[in-house]
């Protein structure tokens, strides 16, 4: 299910739509990060670098200072989530054209909502951001907005199987990549410098979970088979809550929605997420 809504969640930050609501606020738009990171940080209300950083876990904390600590001088919160929105409306306008409004897509709203309303949000930081504003009134909106707060959901288990892993925030990234989840060149784009990039890497071998190439050692796959087995545990209440029917019948729905957006070229081939790798 994370495979099928992430990608439905993610047009926020690459659609064509979403930078020129970006824009219109005042962010930059000749890369994505300046409009990620208050679109994504925005249901925080004015968080700071650190908190950010935190709940972000993977970003290098220069990257989100650089981002944050200008964001809410530019626009508020209350605004960027206006913006961000009118960017989902838009955006899947363009993409499904008359089908945001056909039956099959209010019922898979419908079902996505009960399961993002089933969600516990106790130590879940952003799950409990997202999940605290208002539900949209059309269906669409209300399907991207439980698609967020699952995947934010996700996302905060993620970060605790992290942890009781004993990884790091770049120690996470280096582990990742070690397993093929994605190119080095893709993991830079969370901002850590090289430096930091071999430090983990050496804390990494000192505990034997990388070889002397950077490749995962027989251990180190094993752990991260372990963080995602953990993060899959953390994850399934939502998806209890359906039941097998329900989870069918939701992704039967929406699969031809998530062919499209993966046929749209929106999205790049490669991300740090290890969709379909991991």
């Amino acid at each position: 299910m994370w495979h099928l809504l992430e990608p439905l969640h993610a047009v926020l930050y690459y659609a064509p739509e979403a930078f020129e609501e970006a824009a219109a606020l005042g962010y930059g738009t000749a890369e994505r990060w300046p409009s990620y990171f208050p679109y994504r940080a925005a249901p925080l209300g004015e968080a700071g670098p650190r908190r950010v950083a935190s709940a972000f876990y993977s970003f290098s904390p220069r990257m989100v200072a650089a981002h944050i600590e200008p964001a809410w001088r530019i626009a508020r919160p209350g605004a960027v989530l206006q913006a961000r929105s009118r960017a989902v409306d838009r955006a899947w306008r363009a993409l499904f054209g008359d089908r945001v409004d056909s039956p099959e897509l209010a019922e898979a709203a419908a079902l996505a909502r009960r399961a993002a309303e089933a969600a516990g949000t106790a130590g879940r930081p952003l799950a409990a951001a997202n999940a605290a504003l208002p539900w949209p009134r059309a269906p669409h909106l209300q399907l991207w907005h439980a698609a967020t707060i699952l995947r934010e959901h996700r996302g905060d288990g993620h970060l605790a199987a992290l942890l009781v892993a004993g990884l790091d925030p770049v120690e996470a990234l280096v582990s990742f990549a070690a397993i093929g989840a994605a190119s080095e060149e893709r993991f830079a784009s969370r901002g850590w410098s090289p430096a930091e990039w071999a430090a983990a890497r050496d804390r990494l071998a000192a505990r034997g979970l990388v070889d002397a190439d950077g490749a995962a050692t027989e251990a180190g796959r094993a752990l991260r088979r372990q963080v995602e087995e953990h993060t899959d545990q953390l994850a399934a209440g939502p998806w209890q809550s359906l039941g097998p029917d329900g989870v069918d019948r939701l992704a039967g729905l929406l699969g031809d929605y998530w062919v499209t957006v993966l046929a749209s070229g929106l999205l790049p081939s490669e991300t740090t997420l290890g969709i379909g790798k991991v």
